[in-house]
């Protein structure tokens, strides 16, 4: 490796952006989903605003997984095997961090995000694929979001303590550190172990003086689920064996709970500044832990990634500092609706040439085309659109309709495997009357084609259960509405009929929400799409206006910047 690349990134001080997963590309599986893609998307919009940030994550060298999915629905899954070496550079530093009582050796990979306005981020893959390691521990950063309890913790101890051992090695000067989700909390006891040792009076060995509030001033923590199963906890005996003598065991319980060791209410324990990601998403953190401060900083998307080809060309020449300033978008008006059709029915094409492609399924340019793309999971309700089939093909009868899903249900998941069965049999069911497909293998380059070419955006979540979602604000930027329960985001981002259609209220109870549904697909959305192109145009244009100018990473960045990092320790 050239050592210049990375004396680049050690001359400012930086803030150090820690997750589980990041989405650095497609071809690099170190992601499972949402978390991960804003992760990626988060780095991004520090390259194009040259904000000093440095990720910290793990190589996942056997990836998330890569989802095979046979004619009944039935998911199987595959190692998504990568090799560091095609896509990132080795670093000149080996550190070790103590696990059940062992060394673990770790070593690092250098990935650089390169902005295409200007400026560059380094991301840190953590490896202890090393010859220095037993076969066990040479597995530890190899699947994410695999194994047992076990392998889970000793996965965060390299990610948290390993990655704040690694920054230093390498000579990074850390002057912030941005806990993504309570998986890093671990990064909190290192630097409880860092910051001061002092001399005990009546004591000859030097004994450790944790200083909650100098860390605390150091970190700040997004978390981002309101989903009981998303908060990391270890029995307290795990915990023991595995950290050893990394901490007093008195402290952590004081610091992570009672019961067992709970990463959210450690990482909320020791950070200073505490946010949630969307408005709804933080009244509901500060119910779920009250006593503790959380903002709310609602998610983005990275605007140049997620917007098309197509509407790039109208964006580039008519709003020329568009990917520095998304604000620049709440002009769209001035673009005639013909470029925008245009630049849409490009991307549709894309999309149904796709499908074609990997289903063998003919979708028709002249129909109505509804997209869900998320993980498959019980409180996402990707069942929902289907809770009346003779409804739906009625309403399709008058109006045509297509539709085409996908998503991946984690390993583990039982119910988020029978939903895609379910969702295969509810297809099949449907044919000849509503054309529709299930695209396996989701990931980031399928949802690039999915959030451009629908022409609305679906998304079903069981209140209050969804703390953001991002798709929705990805596809706004390729003038794409939402048809969305008002949970999350979209509780902000719901302008009746002018950015897409919020499906119930906030007093309606979940079991109403499928009958609502096919209220506005047939009185509202579809009539709008076959009988007034202009009125569909102007919902189109209103989703680039309203929500591709709010919801992308660039303004989430600013907010983190001046409201997290700049603020005094």
């Amino acid at each position: 490796m050239n050592p210049a690349v990375l004396d680049d990134f050690l001359r400012t001080p930086r803030i150090a952006y820690f997750s589980m997963e990041i989405a650095l590309e497609s071809a690099i599986p170190t992601y499972s989903g949402g978390l991960g893609v804003l992760a990626g998307d988060t780095m991004r919009s520090a390259a194009d605003l040259e904000l000093p940030l440095v990720g910290v994550t793990l190589a996942s060298r056997a990836g998330y997984f890569r989802q095979e999915i046979d004619s009944e629905g039935r998911q199987t899954e595959h190692a998504a095997r990568w090799n560091p070496d095609e896509h990132a550079l080795p670093l000149p530093a080996k550190i070790a961090v103590n696990i059940d009582g062992r060394d673990v050796w770790i070593a690092s990979w250098l990935y650089v995000i390169e902005s295409q306005i200007d400026g560059s981020v380094p991301v840190l893959l953590l490896d202890t694929d090393l010859p220095e390691n037993s076969a066990e521990d040479r597995r530890i950063t190899d699947a994410l979001y695999g194994g047992d309890a076990e392998y889970r913790l000793q996965q965060e101890i390299v990610l948290g303590m390993g990655g704040v051992r690694m920054l230093r090695a390498l000579g990074f000067r850390v002057e912030r550190y941005h806990l993504n989700e309570g998986h890093a909390a671990l990064l909190c006891l290192a630097l409880l172990r860092r910051i001061r040792w002092t001399e005990r009076p009546g004591q000859h060995a030097r004994s450790p003086l944790y200083n909650v509030d100098e860390v605390r001033g150091l970190c700040a923590f997004t978390t981002h689920t309101p989903v009981e199963a998303g908060h990391d906890k270890f029995p307290y005996e795990l915990a023991e064996r595995l950290l050893g003598g990394w901490t007093d065991m008195a402290l952590l319980r004081e610091l992570g709970g009672e019961q067992h060791l709970n990463m959210t209410m450690l990482a909320l324990n020791l950070c200073g500044y505490v946010n949630g990601v969307a408005r709804s998403h933080a009244e509901q953190s500060r119910r779920m832990f009250p006593g503790y401060r959380v903002h709310a900083v609602s998610n983005g998307a990275h605007p140049l990634t997620w917007t098309s080809p197509g509407f790039r060309d109208i964006y580039d020449r008519h709003f020329p500092h568009w990917c520095h300033e998304p604000e620049a978008l709440g002009h769209i008006d001035t673009v005639p609706d013909e470029a925008v059709w245009a630049a849409h029915a490009a991307a549709r094409r894309a999309l149904f040439d796709f499908v074609h492609e990997r289903c063998k399924v003919a979708l028709s340019d002249d129909v109505f085309t509804l997209c869900f793309a998320r993980r498959m999971t019980g409180y996402k309700r990707p069942d929902l659109l289907f809770s009346d089939l003779e409804r739906l093909r009625c309403i399709a009868a008058a109006h045509p309709l297509q539709i085409i899903m996908a998503g991946k249900a984690h390993p583990h998941d039982v119910e988020g495997k029978r939903l895609i069965e379910i969702l295969h049999r509810h297809i099949a069911d449907l044919q000849p009357h509503v054309p529709a497909a299930y695209l396996p293998g989701y990931d980031m380059d399928m949802a690039k084609l999915m959030v451009a070419g629908a022409d609305a955006w679906l998304n079903t979540p069981l209140p209050p259960l969804e703390a953001s979602g991002t798709s929705g604000m990805k596809a706004a930027f390729n003038g794409v509405p939402s048809i969305s329960v008002l949970d999350g985001w979209w509780i902000e981002g719901c302008i009746e009929g002018v950015t897409g259609w919020g499906i119930g209220s906030m007093q309606d109870t979940a079991p109403s929400h499928g009958a609502i549904l096919y209220e506005k697909l047939e009185r509202q959305v579809l009539p709008l799409f076959y009988n007034d192109r202009s009125g569909w145009l102007k919902v189109m244009k209103g989703a680039i206006r309203h929500n591709a100018v709010m919801f992308n990473t660039h303004r989430m960045m600013r907010r983190y910047a001046t409201d997290a990092y700049l603020r005094r320790a």
